[in-house]
């Protein structure tokens, strides 16, 4: 199984925010947009996990989200990586509380002992929202800085969960689907 940890959003989140990148999406970009349902904030990508070795992620996952009250997010704010003239993501921003870094990092540490590496990179909460498709090149986003700034969203929201995902490669494009959820207290 293909799992990662996230924060998911509600459908009217989702929606809205789909909605405003429209003109954006319009523009041809040569990037692969990630569909209203698939839109969420990845804590912990896991990649293949053998099925023996979920419960064991599950428990951990429980450890880490011990003390977390929900948290409360805005969305807004758009951006690329590793830079807009050249990007592979295209994405929106969040502004949290400091909890949100902080069950990112409980996650890590209840992870890592189960054999997923820790992430290297300081932990940059953003929703994914395009990936470059690989045969693009750098010429083919020009106007893309100017297409982020035209658009406009910041939507405030409480998460009130932490899942488990898994992620199923199709030809559309991956399908989720929660197999676990942790109550934010």
């Amino acid at each position: 199984m293909r799992l990662f940890i996230a924060l998911n959003f509600p459908e009217s989140v989702r929606r809205d925010l789909w909605k405003a990148i429209a003109p954006l999406r319009d523009s041809r970009l040569p990037v692969k947009w990630v569909r209203p349902e698939g839109i969420h904030l990845t804590l912990k990508f896991l990649g293949e996990t053998a099925s023996e070795t979920e419960l064991r992620v599950r428990s951990g996952l429980s450890r880490a989200a011990r003390g977390v009250r929900p948290l409360a997010l805005t969305l807004e704010g758009f951006g690329a990586f590793p830079r807009i003239s050249a990007p592979r993501v295209i994405w929106i921003g969040l502004t949290a509380e400091q909890s949100l870094e902080r069950l990112q990092h409980q996650i890590e540490c209840e992870i890592a002992p189960l054999g997923f590496p820790t992430e290297p990179r300081a932990f940059h909460p953003h929703v994914t929202l395009a990936r470059a498709e690989r045969e693009s090149r750098a010429g083919d986003f020009a106007g893309m800085e100017a297409g982020l700034g035209r658009v406009s969203f910041s939507q405030s929201i409480v998460v009130e969960t932490v899942d488990l995902m898994q992620s199923t490669l199709q030809r559309g494009g991956a399908v989720y689907q929660v197999r676990h959820s942790e109550r934010l207290a």
